[in-house]
């Protein structure tokens, strides 16, 4: 199967493309542009597919399209989201989403306990913790001493490994949490995403958004044009 990949919910813009099986060997890349960026994901993404998919051979031998579905920047998820769902109705090709923090886990060996953890701010990451590859709950936001708890509960005497925006927070935060943290990654590998997306199964991993926590906006308390209300 040959499938596109499309990442813009963190810090990077991402697209590749890959031939691979679900349960073969590791998918093979064909074509990857990737460039780190905090913001102006939309005015990059479409050139960034095209170059991928010109290397690839074209669009047109494209079976899947996967995308990260968060958590991550609302911006970010939104220019992904949508550029994907617009190519696979244009390509008449399924678009399956994929979890930010499932392909952060997947961006390395999948032995032992591994959290896979984004700075949410306001003193919370979002998290999901997984063993050998396989995942020991639902992604949730956390406040960061109960994802400490949770991370070392699960490690038990075994070492853990943190990978992701917050893996940083939590290492600073709390001593004992220091040696777990790898490198910063700014996004989930395409090798990741394109594994992810081989295996999903399109029926229950549709491409909408994850959100974990409320909204940080609020609607306005008047309609453009009101007269302010008269202080009480």
């Amino acid at each position: 199967m040959k499938v596109m990949v499309i990442d813009t919910a963190l810090g990077a813009c991402v697209a590749g493309v890959f031939t691979g099986d679900a349960d073969a060997a590791p998918p093979y890349a064909l074509g990857v542009r990737a460039e780190v960026m905090a913001k102006g994901h939309q005015e990059r993404l479409g050139g960034l597919a095209r170059d991928a998919a010109a290397e690839a051979g074209g669009f047109a031998g494209i079976d899947r399209i996967g995308v990260t579905v968060g958590p991550g920047s609302f911006t970010g998820l939104r220019v992904g989201l949508a550029f994907a769902l617009g190519l696979g109705a244009a390509l008449d090709r399924p678009v399956v989403g994929v979890s930010t923090l499932d392909a952060l886990a997947a961006s390395v060996p999948a032995k032992g306990m591994v959290a896979a953890v984004i700075d949410a701010r306001r003193g919370q990451v979002y998290a999901r913790l997984f063993r050998d590859g396989a995942p020991l709950g639902e992604a949730e936001a956390l406040p960061l001493e109960i994802a400490r708890d949770r991370i070392l509960t699960a490690a038990g005497d075994a070492r853990s490994t943190l990978i992701g925006s917050g893996a940083a927070l939590l290492a600073e935060t709390f001593p004992e949490l220091a040696g777990a943290a790898l490198p910063p990654l700014p996004a989930p590998t395409p090798e990741a995403m394109a594994a992810l997306t081989l295996a999903a199964d399109p029926a229950t991993s549709p491409p909408q958004p994850l959100y974990l926590r409320a909204p940080d906006a609020t609607p306005p308390s008047r309609l453009p044009g009101q007269p302010r209300q008269p202080a009480a």
